[in-house]
């Protein structure tokens, strides 16, 4: 292996190590999400307070409003008891007043919790926003931690080749497989000439038999003119 490759190598098991130590990402996301959600439920939690007020104010004044009226109308009654003989004058007309005293007094709060009334719609759209915001911000964290998580699986499968390939000597596995190469190239040689060894034998053995049986039948030849021969007087 060249000296580049062994510092590679080296380099690479450091910064593996590096990122094994640091904190784990997913868990840090999970975290993070849960306290978004509490914040979110905190929120809601102020939202429904500060919405149940606005809802108070709303029926403070039209209860206001509704006096209002309520006491104008008994003035009007008042006077026109004393304009049909009903009442004495002087006694509607004091009663009256109170009416129209109690009127403008009810009139007063009805306005100013009219007022309140709207400051705190103005608190409550506000507050809706943030709480949207934060539900949305929420939601957001939640596809992103799934992504993530998607990524995380990904890297660390990648990060389990790369080791598996970073353990693997090159040099050595080409120089194994051309061992393997010379040796299976070896065997082939030798059972070539095997075979042909075996042959050469068999040629051998013919050419044996061949020679044998041309003799034998030399052999016969001359056997048989030694015969005639021997029959002439």
């Amino acid at each position: 292996m060249s000296f580049f490759k062994r510092l590679f190598k080296i380099g690479q098991a450091e910064a593996h190590n590096v990122i094994d130590k640091l904190e784990d990402p997913i868990k840090l996301s999970e975290q993070a999400i849960r306290d978004l959600k509490q914040d979110l439920s905190l929120a809601m939690q102020a939202f429904a307070e500060v919405k149940a007020l606005a809802i108070k104010m709303e029926r403070d004044k039209n209860l206001y409003a509704e006096r209002s009226l309520e006491w104008e109308r008994k003035a009007v009654l008042l006077l026109q008891r004393a304009e049909n003989g009903q009442m004495a004058p002087q006694e509607a007309e004091r009663l009256a007043k109170e009416a129209l005293l109690q009127k403008e007094d009810a009139t007063k709060k009805a306005t100013e919790a009219a007022l309140n009334l709207e400051r705190q719609n103005d608190a409550v759209g506000k507050l809706q926003m943030q709480v949207e915001k934060l539900r949305r911000t929420v939601q957001q964290q939640e596809n992103e931690l799934v992504t993530l998580k998607a990524r995380a699986k990904t890297a660390e499968s990648m990060k389990k080749v790369n080791k598996q390939l970073a353990g693997i000597d090159s040099d050595s596995t080409i120089a194994m497989l051309e061992r393997m190469k010379q040796k299976v190239e070896t065997d082939e040689t030798l059972a070539q000439a095997y075979s042909e060894m075996e042959g050469l034998n068999e040629s051998l053995n013919t050419k044996i038999d061949k020679a044998l049986e041309e003799n034998s039948l030399q052999g016969d030849l001359l056997l048989e003119d030694l015969k005639s021969k021997l029959k002439k007087p």
